[in-house]
């Protein structure tokens, strides 16, 4: 089933876009920033689900029950997660609605560098593999084999540039970077240490970046290609809502959910 329903249509459609293009130097990339764009749009409802997600858990952080509540029982953690799970109900707001979205886009991330990996094929049996996987309506013999050079990089290998006799792999780095900026601008602000939610976002702000960025720095640049357009994508979704806080990428400058986005009420 992981095959026919991930494998395969991932696979072609990165292929039919790469031929599309003319199947020539660099157009591999170019296939695989079209394509991230085309998954962008197809989880459109589940990305936008997401911004408002986070834009309520940042509005409510001005909210005057939830301030009340944060103070009142700031020493019994139970009853405060007991009148936060209230308060979430009563405002129809679910607090994994920020980040569960992300958890999702995993099994597209594996499938993602697994379409990479099947797309460029070196061995006979991989080849034979790849010929199996192709849908009928592609032309085969113009795709293959695949040109896997994209700028500096070979997308079917972990990048790095030589620095001075060091291996610099500056596309991890990059993810890492888009990826911090992506949470930092969509995570809720508190100043309360014991509000559970912000806690759950300030752990995802710290843990996503160096996950995504061992991901880049271990597996095919091509993964790292898509992180990237993805995360800017992502960040230019939400800061399209007019509510994104710049001040949260300085530091000390992180604010609340400001009078900003209460005016757009």
């Amino acid at each position: 089933m992981w095959e026919s329903l991930i494998i395969q249509p991932m696979t072609n459609l990165l292929l039919f876009i790469y031929d599309l293009l003319g199947s020539g130097p660099h157009m591999f990339g170019l296939a695989i920033i079209l394509f991230t764009i085309v998954i962008k749009l197809i989880t459109w409802p589940l990305n936008a689900s997401q911004v408002k997600g986070a834009q309520a858990m940042q509005e409510l952080q001005n909210d005057k029950d939830w301030q009340e509540i944060q103070k009142k029982y700031a020493k019994d953690r139970e009853k405060l997660a007991q009148e936060q799970m209230r308060i979430y109900k009563e405002k129809g707001i679910n607090p994994f609605a920020s980040c569960l979205p992300t958890l999702v886009q995993f099994p597209i991330i594996i499938g993602l560098y697994q379409s990479i990996i099947r797309a460029l094929s070196a061995t006979p049996l991989d080849m034979l593999k790849l010929a199996r996987t192709i849908y009928p309506f592609q032309d085969v013999q113009s795709i293959i084999p695949l040109n896997s050079t994209f700028l500096w990089m070979d997308l079917g290998r972990p990048e790095s540039i030589q620095i001075l006799g060091f291996a610099l792999p500056t596309l991890a780095i990059i993810v890492a970077v888009t990826t911090w900026i992506q949470t930092k601008l969509t995570m809720p602000a508190s100043s309360n240490p014991n509000d559970q939610s912000a806690q759950m976002s300030r752990m995802m702000s710290i843990y996503m970046p160096f996950l995504l960025g061992w991901f880049a720095l271990n597996f095919a640049s091509g993964i790292s290609v898509y992180f990237i357009i993805s995360n800017i994508l992502g960040v230019v979704q939400y800061a399209a809502t007019g509510r994104a806080n710049w001040n949260n990428l300085l530091p000390g400058r992180r604010t609340p959910a400001a009078a900003s986005t209460t005016k757009k009420k």
